[in-house]
């Protein structure tokens, strides 16, 4: 037995000796975390309880030149409710009177309300929702609700927000209105157009609000005031106007839908100002349909074609190696360059002419000819001429993605024997759209070249905070001498030349066809396609506007791309409607008989026009602006809900006009 009991004390020393050790372990630990570690395991504790979440602010707005919204944050509210946080006094006291408010906003029966307040508050739901959804307006009368309106502790009322970004035109000009947002997959914060651009003046400064962990990983605010109140961004007043923008994108999107095109942009600026009052790029979806892509007026470079031969004629004449009147034999359409031919559009080329009628008839062989002639022995003074016009660099736009010009230089290790001749007529060079506009506003602007500006002003309600004033790139891009022959050709293309098909006695315009095949210079030219374009201004006696259309890839089933029959149009209508439904471009108005019969098949709102009808007329598939135009010709008022094409009409068609009646326009 005495070795059983030895036994048994060892044991029991062994046992005493573990327990005191696991004491001291203990003890070590719990000083260990106390003292050492105590300060990281109670932020742990209290970041996994209570955090900061961000408010975001309101982000300020983006308005038209006249004052539609292009851009707005629309708050968003969810109210729910802590129903363990009334007193169970007040509780009794205002339930019955807040689920009858309650119904004033949300419908449904106060018996409702009441029956899931009281069970909210029996089941100690923290975190009940009353309503998600909620206007502005929605939430302060709901704030203000009995039981609610002793706030956040008292009453239990939960108030979360979200702002949802809205765009009230639709999705014209949606690409230069543009975004900006994270990235759901990266994280990471992009952007494009206004929105992004100008983000430090539209986003404002997010605040912060104290939030408390509750049951099934939920948050409600702790505070009824916000740790950091948000501070709302400014607004931001864009140069786009409207009223020209509805008629460059439907101009724009009814050609490339007839001609089943690739893609097309338009771009219309006022000529003082550089003001970009409309622009529309368009592309083709899988479906055949057409809608904001890549802003192809900024980013696309290419081969711009014969827009380029206005740098010809204004080098030339700059250097008075040659004058308008100077006479050269286009060769039967051909002339040769180190083995390689240039040929002019027309079989047979236009036999021997001056360099102007060159230029209006766009004869390659003309404009190669002259400008190889006076610089094969000097090419870089040519070179230098592209330089001072701008058209070497970007225009340093707000804008992400400004597309890179190409201009070979002699220096260059690629230049060769045919670089010069093949510039001459817009090949072997790359501009965008906006860089070609840029030069021909210049044209019109009497030799000043602006800079486009998409945005005007910033503001804060009715306070100027910035004001961005015409920039001046160049204050003489040529010669008065120079300006004045480049005007009376530029005039002459329109009166007589490749553009006489847009030509209207009743308003002037002036510009230059382009047709450029791109991706020419592949192998097998794979991919090669036409990009038909037009850059001129209007009226071309007194400019007010420049415009440019370019359209890649038009069906050539019938040969029908030439810049004059495919972008010309685009161009013609616009500056048509302007000149029409805008009185201010020339001070007149003439929507009457003096219209050329020409014009009548050519535009929907010009025949209705013309009809001088008693009968309202049936609008529907009509675009807006059309439609307002024609009903205001007719002597009647129009309210117009909406934006686009006349979906619905308040006065049916073939009801008789009454004078200054009024008519509602519902837009699709």
């Amino acid at each position: 037995m005495a070795v059983d009991d030895k036994h048994i004390s060892y044991r029991i020393y062994l046992v005493a000796v573990f327990i005191f050790l696991m004491a001291i372990a203990i003890v070590v630990k719990l000083t260990n975390i106390q003292w050492i570690e105590g300060d990281h395991y109670r932020q742990l504790a209290k970041q996994r309880t209570v955090r900061n979440f961000v408010i975001p602010a309101n982000k300020g707005n983006i308005y038209s030149a006249d004052g539609s919204l292009l851009a707005t944050s629309i708050p968003n509210y969810e109210i729910r409710f802590d129903a363990k946080a009334p007193k169970t006094e007040a509780f009794e006291k205002y339930v019955k009177a807040l689920s009858d408010s309650l119904v004033t906003v949300l419908g449904k029966s106060g018996s409702y309300f009441e029956k899931e307040l009281r069970k909210a508050r029996e089941n100690k739901n923290r975190y009940y929702l009353i309503a998600r959804n909620l206007s502005y307006t929605e939430y302060v009368k709901i704030k203000g609700f009995p039981l609610f309106n002793l706030g956040a502790f008292k009453g239990g009322i939960i108030i979360e927000q979200e702002t949802v970004r809205k765009h009230p035109i639709g999705k014209i000009a949606e690409r230069t209105i543009g975004y900006d947002r994270i990235d759901p997959a990266s994280g990471v914060e992009v952007g494009k157009g206004i929105e992004w651009a100008f983000k430090s003046y539209l986003n404002g400064k997010d605040g912060k609000i104290l939030k408390q962990k509750i049951a099934k990983g939920q948050w409600k605010p702790i505070r009824d005031i916000n740790e950091v109140d948000p501070i709302d961004g400014y607004d931001v007043i864009s140069t786009i106007d409207v009223f020209i923008q509805d008629i460059a994108h439907h101009a724009l999107l009814k050609q490339l839908e007839d001609y089943e095109a690739d893609h097309g942009c338009v771009v219309v600026m006022e000529t003082e100002t550089g003001y970009v009052k409309a622009i529309s790029n368009l592309g083709r979806a899988e479906d055949g349909s057409y809608y904001e892509t890549t802003n192809y007026a900024i980013a696309e470079s290419h081969e711009p074609g014969s827009t380029f031969k206005l740098v010809d004629l204004m080098a030339i004449l700059e250097d008075k190696v040659a004058d308008t009147s100077t006479v050269y034999d286009s060769h039967g359409g051909i002339v040769k360059y180190y083995g390689r031919s240039v040929r002019d559009s027309h079989n047979g080329g236009y036999g021997k002419v001056s360099l102007a009628r060159g230029f209006e008839l766009s004869s390659n062989t003309v404009m190669v000819q002259a400008v190889y002639e006076n610089y094969k022995n000097n090419p870089a003074k040519f070179v230098d001429h592209i330089k001072s016009f701008g058209l070497n660099k970007t225009l340093g736009l707000h804008f992400q993605g400004e597309g890179r010009a190409i201009i070979p230089h002699p220096k260059d290790k690629n230049w060769s024997g045919v670089s010069l001749p093949w510039m001459a007529f817009g090949y072997g060079v790359s501009v965008t759209p906006m860089q070609t506009l840029t030069l021909y506003n210049s044209i019109a602007n009497n030799g000043v070249m602006v800079k486009p500006q998409f945005v005007s002003e910033i503001k804060e309600w009715n306070k100027s905070i910035k004001k961005f004033d015409v920039e001046v790139m160049n204050p003489q891009v040529c010669s008065p001498e120079t300006l004045k022959k480049v005007r009376a050709v530029l005039q002459n293309v329109v009166k007589k030349g490749t553009g006489s098909k847009l030509y209207s006695k009743d308003f002037s315009m002036a510009g230059k066809t382009g047709t450029a095949m791109v991706n020419y210079g592949k192998a097998g030219r794979e991919g090669m396609y036409y990009a038909s374009s037009f850059a001129g201004y209007f009226p071309a006696d007194h400019p007010k506007y420049s415009c440019i259309v370019v359209v890649h890839k038009p069906n050539t089933a019938n040969n029908n791309y030439y810049g004059a029959d495919v972008a010309g149009p685009v161009f013609k209508r616009i500056a048509q409607k302007i000149f029409t439904d805008a009185p201010s471009t020339n001070k007149i108005k003439q929507l009457d008989s003096k219209i050329p019969k020409q014009e009548i098949s050519y535009d929907k709102y010009i025949t209705e026009s013309n009809k001088k009808s008693s009968k309202i007329p049936d609008l529907k598939g009509m675009p807006g602006m059309d439609a307002i135009a024609l009903l205001e010709n007719l002597g009647l008022k129009v309210k117009v809900n909406g934006v686009g094409k006349v979906k619905k009409q308040s006065l049916q068609a073939g009801q008789n006009i009454s004078k200054n009646s009024t008519i509602v326009l519902e837009l699709s």
